[in-house]
């Protein structure tokens, strides 16, 4: 068995060095591969990925690319994606880190032993400035949920998920321009089996000011959401498309007047 570790970085001098080393200490049965996609950094980023990769003991594990042009996030992720050959694919973009060296092994093992699942992800530590806390929403989501579950909202962290790789043959085209790329990839995952949840730390989420999604202002975001789920319900069966119906509603009643609030139940009552 194999298994692919997908990493994408951009200007992530100050944490690479730490999300690689936390991947390249896991202990496995198994092989593994970790695929570092770096988009073209404009500061020492890719001087640090090629002194870690040379010193770790473990660094002929790992293929590093560096584009000779800024792709974009969401292209460098397809680019690196289509790179994965295993198996399983995990995630962990070169700013988060893994915590736990047993994290792949337990969630293949629970995978290989589970058919019937598609996705296993767990809890995180969330990251912000020095503060490391445990983030407590996850406490709230039942040990076994489906593409109903994740339709109304997304729960998944990035770098918590490990997934069934070639589920589908490829990456809808509009995957390469979305807003949203983690919710969208699990979401395409979860049609084809159940997703697991462990109630267990295992990776740190960084919280950055600076990061696309959260510069954005609060209205900003809510359109740049409500944009996407739109696109997004074109792609699956009624029933998902009318719960991502009700998750744009629910997000549009934050700009409502108390009236058209009112309206809007009324609505979705009759």
């Amino acid at each position: 068995m194999f298994v692919s570790v997908v990493m994408i970085t951009y200007n992530h001098s100050p944490y690479i060095k730490q999300a690689i080393e936390s991947i390249l200490s896991q202990v496995t049965d198994f092989d593994f591969e970790l695929i570092i996609s770096n988009d073209n950094s404009t500061d020492n980023t890719d001087a640090i990925i090629k002194e870690t990769l040379a010193n770790n003991p473990n660094g002929h594990k790992a293929k590093y690319f560096n584009n000779e042009t800024n792709l974009g996030m969401m292209p460098n992720s397809i680019s690196a994606l289509n790179k994965a050959t295993g198996k399983y694919i995990a995630l962990c973009e070169g700013d988060d880190y893994w915590c736990d060296d047993q994290k792949l092994s337990l969630q293949v093992e629970f995978l290989e032993s589970n058919p019937d699942f598609s996705i296993c992800f767990h809890n995180v530590y969330l990251l912000s400035d020095t503060e490391l806390k445990e983030d407590n929403r996850k406490k709230k989501i039942p040990e076994v949920t489906t593409i109903k579950d994740l339709a109304k909202n997304n729960y998944i962290h990035t770098p918590s998920v490990v997934y069934r790789n070639n589920l589908f043959k490829e990456l809808p085209k509009y995957f390469s321009e979305t807003p949203v790329g983690d919710y969208f990839l699990h979401m395409l995952n979860a049609q084809f089996g159940k997703i697991k949840y462990m109630d267990k730390i295992m990776s740190v989420y960084r919280v950055h000011n600076t990061s696309y999604w959260s510069s954005k202002k609060d209205a900003e975001q809510r359109i740049i959401m409500i944009n996407f789920l739109n696109t997004l319900k074109t792609y699956f069966d009624t029933d998902v498309q009318k719960i991502l119906n009700r998750q744009i509603l629910k997000i549009k009643r934050k700009d409502m007047s108390f009236f058209q609030k009112l309206a809007s139940k009324i609505k979705t009552v009759f």
